[in-house]
């Protein structure tokens, strides 16, 4: 039996958090706005895992208004959804993720986060894929105000 996913999540720049996408630090790069770390890529990751599994969305299992998750590692959020995956009796077939964003530039980063996303699903690295777009400079994202972020899985039935 095959469950697919579908999450998609959003944060603005700001504050003095430093940018973390895909449980990889940009250095020198602003930051997103956000209760957790803002990784964003992660956050994306979440709720296509939890949609597959028809279990809500991350802000269900982890909500902002809770000082519980203030600053949390969303890599380590990332693990708890997993674990609720495997709970449920599924493992990933693969996953799909797509980064919208002007800024920063991401060529250099796509494998280091490939590999902390594999290690994180307990996956292969070509079970997961990861890319990036920009908007060709239209709309929030074009105008350099945050990033959005795609992600869609596809779940198997553990063996």
């Amino acid at each position: 039996m095959f469950r697919i996913g579908h999450g998609y999540d959003v944060h603005k720049f700001g504050g003095d958090k430093p940018l973390i996408l895909g449980g990889v630090l940009f250095e020198g790069e602003q930051g997103l706005l956000a209760h957790s770390d803002g990784d964003v890529v992660l956050h994306a990751v979440c709720d296509a895992l939890l949609g597959a599994v028809a279990k809500g969305d991350i802000g269900h299992h982890f909500p902002d208004t809770s000082d519980e998750f203030a600053g949390a590692d969303s890599q380590d959020l990332t693990k708890s959804v997993m674990s609720l995956v495997r709970s449920e009796g599924y493992q990933l077939g693969n996953l799909d993720v797509t980064i919208v964003a002007q800024k920063p530039k991401m060529a250099s980063k796509i494998e280091p986060m490939k590999k902390v996303i594999a290690a994180i699903c307990n996956s292969e690295l070509t079970q997961v894929n990861l890319k990036a777009t920009t908007t060709e400079k239209l709309g929030f994202v074009g105008r350099e105000e945050g990033i959005a972020v795609h992600a869609v899985c596809l779940l198997q039935k553990s063996q």
